[in-house]
């Protein structure tokens, strides 16, 4: 991966068609992923996201445009729009990444299959698409992560939620754990699965316990 942000998106834009220059695109992303507020919703996760695609060597190509630079586009745009009060977020981000994609002359095709993968990213449904389904996994890898690093995740989602009182932020937090829980499968892809579903499981456990202790419903 390119040491640089700003390079890395210049050669995902180039690879992707994409006409003119890339650095207003860039830093476009770059300032909405560093609103106030954001503690977990940043750059960093989208540089750990593309981390995780680079370490995927089992994608297959599509068409006129690499699968790998579609889900890579996705995952750039992915959280651009992130209000902690709205439920639409992936469907604003979606609709960010076609105005700018379709506007750098990017092919229709292409900016459809790029919306569609960014939608993906709400976790409401368990996907079919492949694509989609190794997009979703990248995103909830931090489920996965060793417990500290997991711990400070939950602790960055709390920062992104303090305008919520502590005894509904807890009431909260656990219907959407247990709402995790309760999959047959948190991972869709083999790869996955078989490298962060367990540890993933007992990272969500864990979290439950804590928020029931503090007396989380």
């Amino acid at each position: 991966m390119a040491a640089d942000p700003r390079l890395r998106f210049r050669e995902l834009w180039h690879r992707l068609g994409a006409a003119g220059r890339s650095d207003a695109p860039f830093d476009d992303l770059a300032a909405a992923y560093a609103e106030p507020g954001r503690a977990y919703h940043t750059l960093d996760h989208v540089l750990d996201c593309l981390s995780r695609l680079d370490e995927a060597r089992d994608v297959p190509p599509e068409r006129d445009v690499p699968k790998r630079d579609l889900i890579e586009a996705a995952i750039w745009f992915h959280d651009v729009v992130y209000d902690p009060r709205r439920s639409d977020n992936e469907k604003r981000s979606g609709e960010w990444a076609n105005r700018v994609l379709s506007a750098a002359g990017i092919s229709e095709q292409s900016v459809a299959r790029v919306q569609g993968l960014v939608h993906m990213t709400d976790h409401s449904t368990e996907t079919t698409d492949p694509a989609g389904r190794l997009l979703c996994d990248i995103d909830l890898s931090i489920l996965g992560a060793p417990p500290a690093e997991f711990d400070a995740y939950q602790d960055r989602i709390r920062e992104e939620y303090a305008w919520v009182p502590e005894s509904a932020y807890r009431a909260g937090r656990a219907a959407v754990l247990s709402g995790f829980l309760a999959r047959p499968r948190l991972y869709l892809t083999d790869r996955y699965y078989d490298r962060y579903e367990a540890a993933a499981r007992g990272n969500l456990r864990r979290a439950l316990d804590g928020l029931k202790a503090r007396g989380g419903s």
